[in-house]
C-alpha cells in the first residue's frame, strides 16, 4: 500500500500540475520529493513511545501547548525539526509508525523514539525505546508490506526519491556514556567511543542504502554542554566545556564517513547539519535573534529548570517564543523552526555538502 501510494505521489513529485495528493495540513508548496522518512530520538520523535512502557514519553500537557491538536508525543511546545523540514518540502505533517497506516504514510513515516541510541544499549534507563537498528527493521516492515505486489524497479525508483532524514547519537552520551550506572566511560576515551559509533552507524546507514535509500539528511550533535540538564549540575552556571568537548569527535568522524559514503555507495547523496554550528551561532548571537533566555527550561524544574524535567500539567513559561530551551534537553519550537529553515536553505557553513532544498532538486 505504502509504495503504490508513493509511486501515484511520484507523479506530483516529478513537477506535474495540481494540488498535492493527501495534503491535508502543512505543505502549502509543490512537493518537491514523494515521502521523508524520519529515524531519530526525543528531538523528532512524535510519538511512537506513547504506548510502550516508557519513561521517555511526552504525550501529556504542557508539551504541544502551542501544537495544533495539543499533546501528540513531540518534545516540544509546538513543531519539532523535521516538522518544518516536511512542510518546507511541500508535504503535511509525517506521522508516527505506531499511529500510521492507508493513506497516512502517502508522504512518509516517522520512526524516531525518544532515549533511542545508535547502540542498542543506549537509554534503557528508561526502559521501553526503539533503538536505531529497531527503527531500521521497521522500515523494512513497512517495505516487506508492498513487495509482493509491485515490481521491484518501481519500488527502487519510488524510494530512491525520498529523503531520509537520521538524528542520532545524542542519547548514547547523555543516556550512556554520561550516566553513572554505564561502565562505557571507563572502556572508551572519547575518540575510541565516538570511533565505535560512527562505526555501528555508518553499518546502519549503509543498510538503509541496500533497502534502497539514497538521498540522505544525517543532523549533527549540538552543543550539548549547554542544556538546561547539562548547566544544573554545575554551580559555575555555564557550558560544560568538558561535555561539549566529549562529543566533538563524533561529530568529526560523522563528517569523514558522509565524505566515504558518498564516495564509496554508488548514487548515494549524504549531507550533514552542522547542528553544533548552529547552536554556537545562536548562543552567541541570541538576541538578534529574538531570544533572551539562553541558560534555563521554559518547563522543568529546580536550577536553570534543568533538574526535573517538565511534569504532566506544570505551568510553563509565558514568553516561549523568547527561550531557547523548552524543556531540560529539548529546543523550543522557535528554535526547531530556526534550525528547519537553516538546513534547508543554508549555506556550507551549516550544511554540507548542499542544504535540504538542493538535495530534493536532484
Amino acid at each position: 500500500m505504502l509504495l503504490l501510494l508513493l509511486l501515484m505521489n511520484d507523479k506530483v513529485a516529478l513537477g506535474q500540475d495540481g494540488d498535492p495528493v493527501g495534503s491535508t495540513q502543512g505543505g502549502g508548496g509543490r512537493e518537491m520529493v514523494p515521502a521523508l522518512f524520519i529515524f531519530g530520538d526525543s528531538l523528532i520523535d512524535n510519538g511512537n513511545n506513547n504506548n510502550l512502557p516508557s519513561f521517555a514519553k511526552a504525550n501529556y500537557y504542557p508539551y504541544g501547548i502551542d501544537f495544533n491538536g495539543g499533546p501528540t508525543g513531540r518534545f516540544s511546545n509546538g513543531y519539532t525539526m523535521v516538522d518544518e523540514i516536511a512542510e518546507l518540502l511541500g508535504l503535511p505533517l509525517i506521522p508516527a509508525y505506531s499511529e500510521a497506516s492507508g493513506a497516512q504514510v502517502l508522504h512518509g513515516v516517522n520512526y524516531a523514539s525518544a532515549a533511542a541510541g545508535i547502540l542498542d544499549i543506549t537509554g534503557r534507563n528508561f526502559v521501553g525505546r526503539i533503538p536505531f537498528d529497531q527503527q531500521i527493521r521497521n522500515f523494512q516492515n513497512t517495505l516487506d508490506q508492498v513487495t509482493d505486489n509491485l515490481g521491484a524497479s518501481d519500488v527502487s525508483n519510488a524510494i530512491a526519491r525520498c529523503i531520509f532524514f537520521v538524528g542520532m547519537g545524542s542519547n548514547d552520551y547523555l543516556n550512556n556514556y554520561l550516566m553513572p550506572n554505564y561502565n562505557t566511560k571507563n572502556q572508551y576515551n572519547a575518540q575510541q567511543y565516538a570511533d565505535l559509533l560512527v562505526s555501528e552507524y555508518s553499518r546502519q546507514l549503509t543498510t538503509l542504502y541496500n533497502l534502497g535509500a539514497r538521498k540522505f539528511v544525517l543532523a549533527g550533535l549540538g552543543r550539548m554542554g549547554c542544556i538546561p540538564s547539562i548547566l544544573a549540575q554545575n554551580q559555575m552556571d555555564r557550558c560544560s566545556e568538558e561535555v561539549n568537548q566529549l562529543v566533538m569527535p563524533f561529530n568529526a568522524n560523522v563528517k569523514t564517513m558522509i565524505n566515504n559514503l558518498n564516495a564509496n555507495l554508488p548514487g548515494a547523496r549524504f549531507t550533514f547539519i552542522d547542528i553544533a554550528r548552529m547552536f554556537e551561532d545562536l548562543l552567541t548571537n541570541y538576541r538578534s535573534y529574538g531570544f533572551s533566555v539562553i541558560d534555563r527550561g521554559c518547563c522543568g524544574i529546580g536550577r536553570n529548570g534543568g533538574q526535573i524535567t517538565c511534569l504532566p500539567f506544570q505551568t510553563p513559561c509565558a514568553n516561549r517564543e523568547e527561550y531557547v530551551f523548552w524543556d531540560a534537553f529539548h529546543p523550543t519550537e522557535a528554535v526547531n523552526i530556526m534550525f528547519g529553515r537553516k538546513a534547508f536553505y543554508g549555506d556550507q557553513r551549516v550544511v554540507y555538502p548542499m542544504n535540504i532544498q538542493q538535495l530534493a532538486s536532484f
